[in-house]
């Protein structure tokens, strides 16, 4: 998949090119395989791998918060069957971010 943005707006108003971009980045070689490029999020080791990789590298998150935010993203996508990896990392970090603001307020 080439346009991740269009797949991240079906669940989200605010799209941030420049995030995807780095996400994008991120993931790299795992984006060429169709099945590297998808997350099972019902998968206790596939959760544990975004968990370790892009949760704990990218946002600094403990496990307790990313495994959370994966859950809240996975309910959020539930109806779709193949859940990119860009997506459900850039809806992790949403999540956490507005989780995060919500606590400020």
């Amino acid at each position: 998949m080439s346009n991740y943005g269009a797949d991240i707006r079906k669940y989200t108003s605010n799209v941030n090119e420049e995030a995807i971009a780095g996400i994008v980045k991120f993931c790299g070689i795992a984006l060429r395989n169709k099945d590297s490029s998808l997350v099972a999020v019902s998968d206790p080791e596939e959760v544990k791998r975004v968990v370790n990789g892009f949760c704990s590298k990218m946002l600094e998150l403990d496990a307790k918060a990313a495994e959370s935010a994966i859950e809240a993203v996975g309910e959020k996508m539930k109806a779709e069957r193949n859940k990119h990896r860009v997506t459900v990392c850039y809806l992790v970090a949403e999540t956490t971010i507005t989780t995060t603001l919500s606590k400020l307020t």
